[in-house]
């Protein structure tokens, strides 16, 4: 009676099947085209900001800097903000907002910080001459001046402290010794109907009469932080430096600084570790706004490729009944690489590049159980290995004929320099060591891992097993790598290791010869079609 509640499936089902494959992915790239565009909408509302305008009857809020009062800066120090006695640091009698100053004081440390505790950092702007405490229109902001990490370890002293007991591991109080404040110092007038998000979390607002004035936007820059610059706590410290400095801004640049302290906590959230942060708050820093946003383009650009790539691959080897022109070898080596290339980045690099590794390796070890043809029963729980026919068999021979080949050369080089790593290169430890020869091979010799594909594709004079669509996508993303990598290649702020940015250049060279042999076989397959074609017109 109903159509879609038929026991037998129409004969177009795979076809159906195929289509709605192909319109999820297309919907997917969709979102992420209006994703793209939404938050170029988004950075153009953040970098124009309309003023408002009474002569069209708009609400108002008035800058409290406009009338220009005599302002003082008053840096403080207690154990717990609005709850603790406060000590006097710095402080500015005649403070310009206008303008930017560094001083450099010594702070004493109380008794319950030097017993690995911690201390803050009130910074109150407030009428000169008048207490902070008795101004009502005062601005204040805590930061921290001490954080919690492990202490580090250097070369000679890793051996010890591995002896020691666990206790010596645990997180110590460390002294920040920079303050950045920054302070809004351009006079804005803001609409009250259309009053920024980013801004209302930091904006008091006073009334005076029917005028309403905002406070000073004051905020503590944490970017500056680093994680090299903190000095350890001990119980015999006294006084520690600190370097406090100050620098009036726009309204543009403290929207800014706003989404990327909002854009560092969220990296903490998702559990990077300081090091990581380091490294993304440097290119951050580093970059000015127009080269973030091309950063970012590029980044959701190679991501996006990556997911292509994995979906497709993922899909055509779920597809293949028969494993005739591809290459055991080949998949055998690349799930061992990308295991190990994982290994290796999951000490140096971030999340953000661990995910797409990860995923990729998980991708690898399933196709070698779907290439040796290991499937496992879950009612015996057992293994079971399915038989090769003849087009299997003679496409493994030729593997094992390549592979040999292919041992002559890469055996030597990768025992030689695993021998000259151990005995003229420093390392952390032994499982240091045999990871980075492993993946040092890998990353050096990884080219030659498709020589028995490439083998194989000579004798069978064909390409067609091979999936075009998966090598395209990760032809375009090794390619925009390559770029990259000849940019960040002497730059210190890359979060790859040169290793890995040389592997690139790599992947792109086996693309090439991909290219070559595809456009050699498909030519010699149009002349084999066109001369059976010619020889039965002749026979008609």
């Amino acid at each position: 009676m109903f159509p879609s509640c038929q026991s037998k499936a129409p004969a177009g089902d795979s076809g159906d099947s195929s289509t709605k494959r192909s319109s999820i992915a297309k919907m997917l790239l969709g979102v992420f085209v209006v994703y793209m565009l939404h938050t170029a909408w988004l950075l153009y509302g953040f970098l124009n900001t309309k003023p408002c305008d009474r002569s069209k009857g708009e609400l108002c809020i008035s800058s409290y800097l406009t009338a220009r009062p005599r302002l003082q800066l008053s840096v403080f120090t207690c154990l717990v903000p609005d709850n603790s006695q406060l000590n006097l640091a710095v402080r500015i009698d005649q403070f310009d907002p206008h303008s930017s100053f560094e001083r450099e004081v010594n702070v004493s440390l109380p008794e319950q910080t030097r017993d690995n505790g911690t201390l803050f950092a009130v910074v109150y702007i407030h009428k000169a001459g008048v207490s902070p405490l008795e101004d009502g229109r005062e601005v204040h902001y805590a930061a921290q001046l001490t954080t919690y990490i492990a202490p580090p370890h250097t070369e000679g002293q890793r051996d010890t402290h591995k002896r020691a007991s666990p206790r010596s591991e645990n997180p110590v109080s460390h002294w920040r010794p920079h303050l950045s404040v920054t302070m809004m110092s351009e006079d804005f007038t803001f609409n009250k109907a259309g009053l920024p998000s980013d801004v209302r979390r930091y904006m008091r607002v006073s009334q005076e009469g029917r005028q309403m004035i905002y406070l000073p936007l004051l905020l503590v820059n944490e970017i500056s932080f680093r994680v090299r610059d903190l000095m350890e706590i001990s119980s015999s410290t006294i006084r520690l430096p600190l370097t406090v400095s100050y620098e009036g801004i726009s309204l543009r640049g403290f929207r800014f600084w706003v989404h990327l302290q909002d854009i560092v906590y969220s990296l903490r959230q998702f559990g990077f570790t300081e090091e990581n942060v380091d490294e993304i708050k440097e290119t951050l820093v580093g970059s000015n706004l127009y080269l973030l946003v091309l950063t970012a383009l590029i980044t959701a650009l190679q991501l996006i490729c990556e997911f292509l790539a994995l979906k497709n691959d993922f899909c055509s080897w779920r597809k293949k009944k028969t494993m005739a022109g591809m290459s055991r070898k080949s998949v055998l080596w690349r799930s061992l690489s990308t295991l190990l290339i994982f290994l290796h980045l999951l000490e140096e690099t971030s999340l953000l590049v661990l995910l797409p590794v990860g995923l990729g390796a998980f991708l690898e070890v399933w196709k070698l159980f779907t290439v040796y043809k290991v499937q496992f029963q879950w009612r015996s729980s057992k293994l079971h290995v399915i038989k090769l026919d003849e087009e299997e068999r003679k496409t493994v021979e030729y593997d094992k004929q390549a592979s040999r080949y292919l041992s002559y050369l890469v055996y030597p080089l990768c025992i030689s320099g695993a021998i000259f790593s151990l005995a003229y290169l420093r390392q952390k430890s032994y499982y240091s060591w045999l990871v980075n020869s492993l993946v040092t091979g890998v990353y050096a010799f990884g080219f030659l891992s498709m020589a028995p594909q490439l083998f194989i594709n000579h004798k069978l004079k064909s390409v067609s097993h091979l999936q075009g669509t998966v090598l395209m996508y990760r032809g375009v993303n090794t390619l925009i790598s390559d770029l990259c990598s000849c940019a960040t290649f002497f730059s210190s702020s890359g979060s790859f290791s040169s290793s890995h940015q040389l592997s690139c250049f790599r992947d792109e060279l086996l693309f090439f010869l991909y290219l070559y042999q595809r456009r050699r076989f498909s030519l010699r397959a149009r002349r084999r079609e066109s001369g059976t074609h010619s020889k039965k017109v002749k026979t008609q």
